[in-house]
């Protein structure tokens, strides 16, 4: 399904929520106090702003008694998404964040990566798939990128730990050009990256990822993940921790000056080490 196709479906699901909504005479604060978020988010649903985890469609559903119509409206849109289950809602959120936070322990960022790294990543994980399904994910995480090209792009802040520069991903000549692109980035101003080297030693959030994302007028969210899994989160309490936790990683790390020398003396050493193999 394309963008414009699958945005017209997500209005439909909204036009469809505050018709279902009105009929059983609820505001949007009263419904949003039965399925536990805020009466601002069933309008940002209605309007096809931001779009509801499956447990929320659920909690419609029964609460509207509409016989699972929204969820399974939800499950056609999200089954037709680029991105797994519980990433595509992240995705949806990065196009509306104003401000994004991330820091990354062990590989690139997806919204940093170029396309033979993500590819080396996607087959990495599926050695036994067939291109073509390679050739779709490694897609959809370039469509990604393409936000940070964007006149409106968020500001993108990046703690990235120096194993994520080593760590050959598709060898020498694929992690060159990686390092370069990143570096590139850095120069244009399209993001603010700084790197955590090894020396720093301990630090909050070892070996997890974090993404942090502010918006305009909704509250802002956490995402980690792990294995096949991942969590986005909107309770203010977890939220304020993890940025506490953010903070303290940006505080140890490089300064952007001395990171942007980094990334490119690390994509020295992989050249070099690509001409001597």
């Amino acid at each position: 399904m394309a963008n414009g196709s699958r945005q017209a479906a997500w209005e439909f699901f909204g036009a469809e929520l505050k018709r279902r909504r009105e009929d059983a005479g609820f505001t949007q604060v009263e419904l949003g106090a039965r399925v536990f978020v805020s009466g601002a988010y069933i309008g940002q649903f209605e309007q096809a702003i931001r779009k509801p985890q499956l447990d929320i469609a659920r909690r419609i559903d029964e609460t509207l008694q509409t016989d699972g119509i929204f969820e399974r409206l939800w499950r056609k849109l999200i089954k037709e998404q680029p991105y797994t289950e519980y990433f595509a809602h992240v995705v949806e959120l990065e196009r509306l964040a104003t401000e994004i936070c991330e820091y990354a322990p062990t590989v690139v960022p997806g919204l940093l990566q170029t396309r033979e790294y993500a590819q080396a990543m996607f087959l990495a994980g599926n050695p036994l798939a067939a291109d073509e399904y390679i050739e779709e994910l490694v897609k959809g995480r370039m469509d990604r990128t393409l936000l940070l090209n964007d006149a409106t792009r968020p500001v993108y802040w990046v703690v990235l730990h120096e194993t994520a520069l080593r760590v050959p991903v598709g060898g020498p000549t694929v992690m060159a050009h990686q390092l370069d692109h990143i570096a590139a980035l850095m120069r244009e101003r399209k993001v603010l990256l700084q790197m955590l080297p090894f020396a720093a030693g301990a630090h909050p959030a070892m070996g997890k990822m974090m993404k942090l994302m502010e918006f305009e007028d909704a509250p802002p969210t956490v995402y980690t993940e792990g294995v096949f899994s991942g969590s986005l989160l909107d309770e203010p309490a977890v939220v304020k921790r993890s940025r506490a936790s953010y903070d303290l990683i940006r505080a140890a790390a490089l300064s952007p000056e001395v990171s942007l020398t980094l990334v490119e003396s690390a994509a020295e050493d992989h050249r070099r080490c690509a001409s001597t193999t």
